[in-house]
C-alpha cells in the first residue's frame, strides 16, 4: 500500500489556492486538504461555489484528490476563536451548522472524499446528556445533507473540546448511531489525550477511519510539530495504516509552519518517502 499524502491549506495562508495546488502537485502529493476560511473559499463570499468548481478543474489536471476540513479559527466570529459551535444555544449553533452545510456544498463542488468537523468546546454548565443531544442533532442534519453525495462525513476528536479523546469519539459515534459517520483521526492528538500509542489507535478504529491527519507532538502538548520533533513512532504509524488497509487521504497538518510552507511541504514529502523506503 502506498500512502496517499495530502497537505492542509491552513498551513498556506499567504498563497492562493491555485498556487498551493500547483506546488503540492509538483512535490508529489496525491491530494490537498482544504480548510474553507476567510482567505480560502470563504463559504459566505459571493462566487465561492464557482471558484470551487474552477479549482476542481485545475485539480483534475493536476490529479489531486481533496479533503475538506472545517476547523477555521475566526471565520464565524472575528473576535472569538472557534465560536459558535454545534453545542451552543440553538440560535448560535444554527450558524455553525450553516457553515458546515456551506462547506459541504463546497466539498461536493470539489468532489472531495471527506468533510470533517469537530464538536467544539463544551459551553459552561452544559451537562453530558445535553452535549450529546446537541452534537447528535447537528451530526444528523449534516449527514442528511450529505446523503446521496460521495462525500464521507467524519467527526474529529480535538484536544480541549467536548469530544476530545478516543473514548469521547467512540461515545459520540455510538450516540449518533449511523454507519455513515466516520472518524477523522489526527495522529498528533493521540499522545495529548490518550495513554496508548497512535498506532494502536489506528488499529482500534481502522474500519471507521475516513481519513487521518499527520503531525507530531511531545510532552502531552497540542502543538502540531514537524515529524521527528516529537515522540510519535512514525514507522509504527505507517505500519498500522498498512495493516488496516487504509486507502483514504493522509493530510499533513502543520499550520504553525505557515512561515515557510513550501519548504515544510517538501521536507514532509521527503520524510514520508523515507518511511516508505
Amino acid at each position: 500500500m502506498t500512502l496517499r499524502l495530502a497537505y492542509n491549506t491552513n498551513g498556506w495562508p499567504q498563497h492562493e489556492l491555485r498556487d498551493v495546488a500547483a506546488q503540492l502537485a509538483a512535490l508529489g502529493y496525491a491530494g490537498i486538504a482544504i480548510t474553507p476560511d476567510v482567505f480560502h473559499l470563504n463559504p459566505w463570499r459571493a462566487g465561492a461555489l464557482e471558484d470551487a468548481r474552477a479549482l476542481r478543474r485545475q485539480l483534475d489536471d493536476l490529479a489531486l484528490a481533496v479533503a475538506v476540513e472545517t476547523g477555521a479559527r475566526f471565520v464565524l466570529d472575528p473576535a472569538r476563536k472557534h465560536w459558535p459551535t454545534l453545542l451552543d444555544e440553538p440560535p448560535h449553533a444554527a450558524r455553525r451548522l450553516d457553515y458546515l452545510r456551506r462547506c459541504l456544498d463546497l466539498a461536493v463542488a470539489l468532489r472531495a472524499e471527506t468533510l470533517s468537523f469537530w464538536s467544539g468546546a463544551r459551553p459552561p454548565g452544559l451537562a453530558d446528556e445535553a452535549v450529546l443531544e446537541r452534537l447528535c442533532a447537528g451530526a444528523h442534519a449534516l449527514l442528511d445533507a450529505a446523503a446521496g453525495s460521495d462525500v464521507r462525513v467524519c467527526l474529529e476528536p480535538e484536544p480541549g473540546m467536548a469530544v476530545a479523546s478516543l473514548q469521547d469519539a467512540g461515545d459520540a459515534l455510538l450516540a449518533v448511531g449511523r454507519e455513515d459517520l466516520l472518524l477523522m483521526l489526527d495522529v498528533g492528538h493521540v499522545p495529548v489525550t490518550e495513554d496508548l500509542p497512535p498506532a494502536d489507535a489506528i488499529l482500534a478504529f481502522g474500519p471507521r477511519l475516513g481519513g487521518v491527519q499527520l503531525d507530531d507532538s511531545a510532552g502531552g502538548r497540542h502543538e502540531h510539530l514537524f515529524f521527528g520533533e516529537g515522540g510519535i513512532d512514525w514507522p509504527a504509524v505507517a505500519a498500522a495504516l498498512r495493516a488496516t488497509g487504509f486507502a483514504g487521504l493522509a493530510s499533513v497538518e502543520l499550520p504553525r509552519h505557515d512561515f515557510d510552507p513550501v519548504t515544510t511541504a517538501r521536507r514532509a514529502m521527503e520524510f514520508w518517502r523515507g518511511l516508505r523506503g
